[in-house]
């Protein structure tokens, strides 16, 4: 579904409904601006509370669909409205969703350190919480993941990075959004992490 974006009065300031600045510029699926009175892809609501199955849920089917960087919205959401102990992992997650965000625009540096920022970020809470499986999650997969696109961004075997492609499964293995699976509680890494099935593979990217 696309978006078209008016174009903004010379001097005047994007605002969102409720007042806020908010660069109201159109954005394409990879979150880059595009000019005023284009169509875009509709940006995600700010300051949303979902509970974590939702946040899961909802950032999941973003990734599948190939917009990481609204995946990270949804994150973001969850890192600055849920409990202190769950910021670092939730921050984490939006790391590598913008990480992925920069492989597939092309950006390798940036993409890179993204990726391992974030890995580093989930590999942290986890050791500091122990709990491996927060909500259902696959944190080890995840950072698995993170750590093998990294390493393909940079050294040029990833080739163009197709972003759906190459979407991690927050739950690990073949599950999907939907699962039931979201309890906070400890639990075993269930292998391969991407939507692709092994995590050395995927699609037309790295």
């Amino acid at each position: 579904m696309s978006s078209t974006s008016s174009r903004r009065p010379d001097g005047a300031r994007d605002r969102d409904g409720e007042g806020r600045a908010r660069n109201a510029r159109p954005r394409d699926g990879l979150g880059r601006p595009l000019p005023y009175g284009a169509d875009g892809v509709p940006r995600q609501p700010e300051g949303v509370v979902r509970t974590p199955p939702e946040t899961v849920a909802e950032a999941q089917a973003l990734l599948d669909a190939g917009r990481p960087f609204h995946a990270h919205e949804v994150f973001e959401d969850a890192w600055k409205s849920g409990p202190d102990i769950e910021r670092t992992l939730w921050r984490g997650l939006a790391q590598l969703a913008v990480g992925l965000t920069h492989a597939a625009r092309g950006n390798t540096t940036g993409g890179a350190r993204l990726l391992r920022r974030g890995a580093g970020a989930v590999t942290q809470w986890t050791a500091q919480t122990g709990v491996r499986a927060p909500h259902g999650m696959d944190t080890g997969g995840l950072v698995a993941w993170a750590r093998e696109l990294a390493d393909a961004v940079e050294d040029g075997t990833a080739g163009t990075v197709d972003a759906a492609a190459r979407a991690p499964r927050l739950r690990g293995g073949s599950g999907t959004s939907g699962d039931s699976s979201g309890s906070g509680t400890s639990g075993g890494s269930s292998g391969s992490s991407t939507s692709g099935g092994s995590s050395g593979s995927g699609g037309s990217g790295g």
